[in-house]
């Protein structure tokens, strides 16, 4: 295998000095259209919406498919999409939407009927709840008369605004037999988005096309392209030699790359993840029974609450994250969404006091031995932790030699473990065998599912089949705010609620907000002539929650009889892997595909 490996890198050095390394092709666009390609480091997981997990499959279904409403592209509050309109009872319990007149890309209409039989094949059919099963866990019942879809929920629920499913044509839909098993590879699909899916080539492509139909009207553009690269290294690389117009959710490195490109413009805004520790509090399956090896000491508020003094988040984020990061203060909502936002003050604030730490620990009985190490107070265990990362993330790498330098300072060793990131999904959420995890989340602008990820109910089943959690924390304070929220419709009195929710998971510490990292984009400025993000003021743009700044895009069109790309490179425009100057460490991790970047990347 070694040997193998050997000659495919002295191949791919081969290639690389020839200039060359691209591996798959399109046709070159026609003249006079407009094209857009945009490059991604993860590609689909499925073209199935039932399926699909990964943040780049759930990206281009909202370009495909409609839903009952969208974020607005100014405010980020729900406004309509498929449901022109809604009401609802006065307890909240049932609400009825109006579905627009609409065609499919088939032209057959869209009816209530089709939102109706999306959410009762996820109600029903376990295949079908893989990516939002949640997200009708409440519904009691979902009916359809002309176009009005009516549900019923068994309790109120602030966030039914904001539901998260693509509505499926059920003529279409109602055909498929073996859900678990469909890739969806039908094309063209039959859509009511702005874009059609025309072409997909497994972990190379996805083809869009613009949606003539589409009741906004048709976008700007004539066709959109999703190109997937192994490693960002060559996606940059590809960005700069012009095979790309635009790429998104940059590491610093990456975005410090492009920063002085003419050629390129590099987009800096506040994002929408968080990043996090999970400091396992002593993990349990949904029945209480103790799972993991996670460290004894962990179940100590006073320890968690220990090391989150310890840690010094300015230097965090201006050192790993080379200044492209906001320092955590409060909890996983990150700023940009100002009603949910909870950010500590006064008492509650944690600021960066190794005494302080060190004082919490000295107090609650874990002494210094003569290695400097404290112990469990019964004097049997040290305060020895683990730090799990992905293998595959450089800057994890650096977080952890940062958190190991903060934490000896008040007796705690850290020692760093790489996982998979299949194997990190299952020691951080099911099996238990973490004591310190790093983690993140990117957030929608309802945040409930984020704030579910911390419920008694996300913990594993006795069986071992995973809930969802990102903590393992069941707090009976918690679950009662959590439920409060879920009812409240007044929106300000229910942000206050998911604020303090915030704050006691920043003071049991089950978790620790780390920063809020910047949302890190390029576009070429030779090819897109215009595009809006969203929000719109400050916003994001392939790292948005809608489907807004890929409606709106504008490109200058491919000339007659030659290229489309602005730097001179190729115009097939579809590329996978390695690309011409990137070195072979990049060959390498094309080799050895990076089949799931991490579980936290992939998910909203």
């Amino acid at each position: 295998m070694r040997k193998w490996i050997a000659r495919l890198a002295v191949l791919g050095v081969a290639l690389l000095m020839a200039g060359q390394g691209q591996v798959a092709h399109a046709q070159e666009p026609a003249a006079g259209k407009k094209v857009l390609r945009v490059g991604a480091t993860q590609a689909v997981d499925s073209m199935n919406p039932f399926l699909a997990v990964r943040l780049v499959s759930t990206s281009i279904h909202r370009w495909m498919y409609g839903f009952l409403t969208v974020p607005d592209s100014k405010t980020l509050q729900p406004s309509p999409d498929l449901a022109e309109s809604w009401t609802s009872s006065s307890d909240g319990l049932t609400w009825t939407f109006k579905i627009r007149q609409a065609k499919w890309s088939d032209g057959q209409p869209i009816t209530a009927d089709d939102a109706a039989w999306t959410f009762n094949k996820i109600m029903t059919d376990d295949a079908a709840k893989t990516a939002n099963g949640p997200a009708v866990e409440n519904f009691e019942s979902v009916t359809a008369n002309g176009q009005d879809l009516v549900i019923k929920l068994k309790a109120p629920q602030a966030s039914i605004l904001d539901n998260p499913i693509p509505i499926m044509p059920k003529h279409v839909w109602e055909k498929v037999t073996d859900l678990a098993n469909y890739e969806a590879d039908t094309y063209p699909t039959v859509s009511s988005g702005p874009y059609i899916a025309v072409e997909h080539k497994k972990d190379q492509y996805v083809k869009l096309k613009a949606n003539p139909d589409y009741w906004r009207g048709k976008p700007k553009i004539d066709e959109l392209q999703v190109i997937f690269y192994d490693n960002p290294q060559a996606a940059i690389a590809g960005l700069k030699k012009g095979d790309i117009d635009l790429i998104g959710r940059l590491a610093p490195p990456e975005f410090q790359a492009i920063q002085n490109d003419p050629n390129i413009v590099a987009w800096n805004n506040q994002g929408r993840r968080a990043a996090y520790l999970e400091v396992n509090p002593g993990a349990t399956t949904t029945d209480n029974k103790p799972v993991g090896d996670g460290h004894p000491a962990l179940k100590d508020v006073k320890v968690r609450q220990a090391l989150h003094y310890a840690i010094d988040k300015q230097k965090l984020a201006a050192e790993v994250q080379g200044g492209l990061a906001k320092p955590a203060d409060g909890s996983i909502v990150p700023p940009m969404y100002k009603d949910f936002f909870w950010e500590a003050s006064g008492d509650t604030k944690v600021t960066y006091d190794p005494a302080k730490a060190n004082k919490i620990l000295d107090d609650a009985g874990y002494k210094k031995g003569a290695d400097g190490v404290r112990t469990m107070p019964d004097g049997k265990k040290k305060l020895e932790f683990r730090f799990t990362i992905h293998a595959d993330t450089p800057i994890e790498d650096k977080l952890g030699e940062y958190l190991t330098g903060f934490f000896k300072e008040i007796g705690v060793t850290l020692t760093t473990v790489k996982l998979d990131s299949s194997k990190f999904s299952e020691e951080t959420g099911v099996t238990g065998n973490y004591d310190i995890a790093i983690s993140g989340w990117s957030v929608n602008p309802d945040p409930e599912e984020v704030l579910a990820t911390h419920l008694c109910s996300r913990r594993p089943t006795p069986k071992g089949e995973g809930g969802g959690t990102e903590s393992f924390y069941c707090d009976p304070t918690y679950e009662k705010l959590y439920q409060e929220q879920l009812k409240e419709l007044d929106r300000a009195k229910r942000a206050d609620l998911i604020k303090q929710m915030q704050e006691r998971l920043y003071t049991e510490a089950p978790i620790i907000a780390i920063y809020y990292t910047n949302d890190l984009e390029g576009y070429r400025k030779d090819r897109i002539t215009s595009i809006t993000s969203i929000p719109e003021e400050n916003g994001l743009l392939y790292g948005g929650s809608g489907y807004w700044p890929f409606y709106t895009v504008d490109t200058v069109a491919a000339p007659a009889g030659g290229s489309a790309s602005g730097g001179g490179g190729s115009n097939t425009g579809l590329i996978l892997g390695v690309v011409g100057g990137v070195v072979v460490l990049g060959l390498v991790a094309f080799l050895v595909t990076r089949r799931r970047k991490s579980a936290a990347d992939e998910r909203e």
